[in-house]
């Protein structure tokens, strides 16, 4: 899967200008976002260019999916980097046209169906403290989600991920 790279501001914004465009956009989030929107990563920062690219986690050399450590090495091995903590909510404001999720289940303990989750490096060694973000329509509905997962989960091969294009440090 590769899929025309997508050029983005993450920073710039103060926590609660952030959350009011997230508003302003209908977007919708989960306490496990709520959360990690309080992380200290989220204090304003001057704003820096990211370009962001979608892959399978398959497409990393995982045909059998992975785990999440194993996702990163994966990712890092074909010169690919994770993107800053703080992606998630900018891509989703960027992302106007993400397709429509198969079904309407919100949670069910796995990967769910039309999500694109942001790779970054965990911002808490804590399995209860979300992981990240991932992005989902659902009933016409955008969601910027946080999620959860230890270092044993095995993402499906078929899961699609976003990373930080190569030629960025």
């Amino acid at each position: 899967m590769t899929d025309p790279a997508l050029q983005l501001l993450v920073g710039g914004l103060s926590r609660e200008e952030l959350r009011g465009r997230l508003e302003a956009s209908a977007v919708q989030l989960n306490a496990h976002a709520e959360a990690l929107l309080v992380h200290p990563c989220f204090d304003e920062r001057a704003p820096e260019s990211v370009t962001v690219i979608q892959r399978r986690v398959a497409d990393l050399g995982l045909p059998e999916g992975g785990t999440l450590p194993a996702v990163i090495a994966a990712a890092l091995r074909h010169d690919l980097r994770l993107c800053p903590p703080e992606t998630g909510p900018y891509l989703r404001l960027a992302m106007t046209s993400q397709s429509q999720a198969q079904d309407s289940v919100l949670s069910a303990g796995r990967i769910p169906t039309g999500a694109l989750h942001v790779v970054s490096a965990p911002l808490s060694e804590d399995v209860e403290f979300p992981k990240g973000f991932y992005l989902r329509v659902v009933d016409g509905v955008a969601w910027l989600r946080g999620f959860r997962c230890d270092d044993d989960y095995v993402w499906p091969p078929e899961s699609v991920i976003a990373l930080r294009a190569a030629e960025e440090r």
